[in-house]
């Protein structure tokens, strides 16, 4: 029997339950992985209130870091005792154990805490495609990053930094601001005492950005289309404050031929091959000691629902965990 977080509605924190749950043995291309720590991100928000919705009863949470206690044929990349992390679907990673495919489950160095690994996977995984798979980056180029204090954000300010390009960040608070700053941001913009289009356009004096990274969603999509310089790129990689409405394309050809793109990390790491390979970039920054994973925030697997209501609340800062 493993503790294990579901949901039997789609709702509020309050829905959240931990029950005792049968663990089974792993089947083809399937482990079982005894946890040590699960991380805690926005899709699970999304998950259990129904913007993303599941066939309930469903356990919740894409991301943690153990020790591998059994393999199902077929599984050659990982053997019993190895330590492990991952993000990947299916949800039900807030729990004590599970059994779940196998392919997007990773070596984690031993140099990298479990802790460490169960906050950063999911994160790190998607600045990784952020700054190299979803379009050309280079040094001297511009970004600006919305939430830059947040798990996210403080993982791409260091690797905006290990690798010469620069951010602009947004935060709402004048700490979360110098928080990004502590991290690389090259400037922070507080979105509730400055307009940050124009302190963006100030900052790159008048050119704008060449790529716009936003996981706020219809709170700031405007905004960052008139942050972007001719054919900059915007990445909206999630909605935070919403999903953003039906826009009239023809806005992008005015604005300067701008490309948007939505992407998931799901598909990005759909190929085993490639997230492994993505994953031993993410490692390499971690261990190089290029990006640290700060974890501000630290909840008990039974207060999963406070943990909710704070990331919901905006409160929360760097990475957030689960304990076991």
């Amino acid at each position: 029997m493993a503790r294990t977080v579901i949901i039997e509605e789609h709702g509020g924190p309050e829905k959240l339950k931990v029950v005792d749950r049968d663990v089974g043995d792993p089947g083809p291309g399937e482990i079982r992985i005894r946890h040590k720590a699960c991380g805690l991100n926005f899709i699970d928000v999304y998950q259990r209130d129904g913007l993303y919705p599941l066939t309930l009863p469903q356990a919740l949470g894409m991301e943690a870091a153990g020790i591998v206690e059994a393999v199902g044929d077929g599984v050659t990349h990982l053997k019993v005792g190895d330590r492990a992390a991952y993000a990947s679907a299916p949800p039900g990673a807030y729990t004590e154990a599970r059994v779940m495919p196998a392919a997007q489950v990773c070596p984690l160095p031993d140099a990298i805490p479990f802790e460490e690994g169960a906050a950063m996977m999911l994160k790190g995984l998607t600045v990784q495609y952020l700054f190299h798979r979803t379009t050309p980056l280079q040094e001297g180029d511009t970004v600006l990053f919305h939430a830059a204090a947040g798990g996210v954000g403080l993982i791409a300010c260091q690797w905006a930094r290990s690798e010469g390009i620069r951010l602009i960040g947004t935060a709402g608070t004048d700490e979360k601001c110098q928080l990004a700053l502590d991290h690389g941001a090259d400037a922070c913009i507080n979105y509730r005492t400055e307009d940050f289009v124009a302190r963006v356009k100030e900052l790159t004096g008048g050119k704008g950005v060449q790529v716009v990274m936003d996981a706020v969603g219809k709170d700031t999509f405007d905004g960052s289309l008139d942050c972007l310089a001719p054919f900059g790129m915007m990445i909206l990689f999630g909605n935070a404050s919403g999903p953003v409405p039906p826009f009239n394309l023809g806005l992008l050809g005015s604005k300067g031929s701008l490309k948007v793109t939505r992407p998931t990390l799901f598909t990005h790491i759909g190929d085993h091959q490639t997230c492994q390979d993505m994953a031993a970039m993410l490692f390499g920054k971690v261990t190089s000691g290029a990006v640290k994973i700060r974890i501000d925030q630290r909840f008990p697997l039974e207060d999963v629902a406070e943990a909710h209501r704070s990331l919901e609340a905006r409160k929360t800062t760097g990475q957030t965990i689960l304990t076991l």
